[in-house]
């Protein structure tokens, strides 16, 4: 049983085409599969009953990759929402995205925008997609934001805190992240949530996201049940002194 689940789990799903390489298929081979277990792992989160399960989806520098590459993840994408969307609704998950999505395709971007509105009274697991999304990118744009209201007078330069700029990002609906997951073995954020990386725990491991399952995300939580979060405090901090007795006062 796992007994402390963290509240947001990111995800960052690595590894489709060397796993297909492996096994002399395509990279949309790849695709194939990674798509199909990212919805075992999203059911499994709502049963478990996590928070919030963000997914780096596709980020803003995988737009460097071949073209009939990218045509084919956007179709994956968009048929895969089509798709799902039901069992979203069945487990009361509610559908979001982070990203810049109006590059999207707009056959995609329908569809993201469909699925968003057809699960948005859902009060379950928060799902959201990183799509077009890069960290670099947000913590600029919420910069931009923010020097917007102080050239508008709105907001003095001594009032812009760590606070304020989280709640200027376009995640700021989503806590920070307590667990960060990378398939594959890479051990890098990639451009994701560097901003609210700042004290996320980290788990790496060696598996390609399309052979990730449902018991190594179990792993993965059951690792993050045995850190010890201190958030710059000592251990002895975090545990309770015991009031003081009379004899230890006398």
């Amino acid at each position: 049983m796992i007994l402390k689940l963290p509240k947001h789990v990111a995800i960052i799903m690595d590894g489709n085409g060397r796993w297909a390489k492996a096994r002399g298929h395509s990279r949309f081979f790849g695709h194939i599969r990674g798509a199909s277990k990212a919805k075992k792992i999203i059911e499994e989160g709502a049963r478990l009953g996590l928070d919030s399960l963000t997914l780096f989806t596709f980020s803003t520098e995988n737009w460097k990759r071949p073209q009939d590459e990218i045509r084919f993840l956007m179709l994956l994408l968009k048929k895969r929402l089509k798709r799902e969307t039901r069992n979203l609704i069945k487990n009361n998950i509610r559908f979001d995205c982070i990203g810049d999505i109006s590059r999207l395709p707009v056959s995609v971007l329908e569809q993201v925008q469909e699925t968003r509105m057809l699960t948005k009274d859902n009060t379950g697991m928060k799902l959201t997609f990183a799509l077009n999304y890069g960290g670099r990118q947000e913590i600029v744009n919420a910069v931009k934001n923010l020097a917007e209201k102080v050239k508008n007078a709105k907001l003095s330069p001594d009032d812009i805190t760590e606070e304020s700029l989280s709640d200027a990002l376009q995640s700021s609906y989503l806590q920070d992240p307590d667990l960060i997951i990378r398939t594959s073995g890479e051990s890098r954020l990639s451009n994701f949530f560097l901003w609210q990386a700042a004290y996320s725990e980290f788990y790496v491991t060696p598996v390609y996201w399309p052979d990730f399952t449902t018991e190594n995300l179990h792993q993965a939580l059951k690792s993050f049940q045995k850190t010890e979060r201190r958030f710059g405090k000592t251990s002895e901090q975090l545990v309770p002194m015991p009031l003081p007795t009379q004899e230890m006062v006398r």
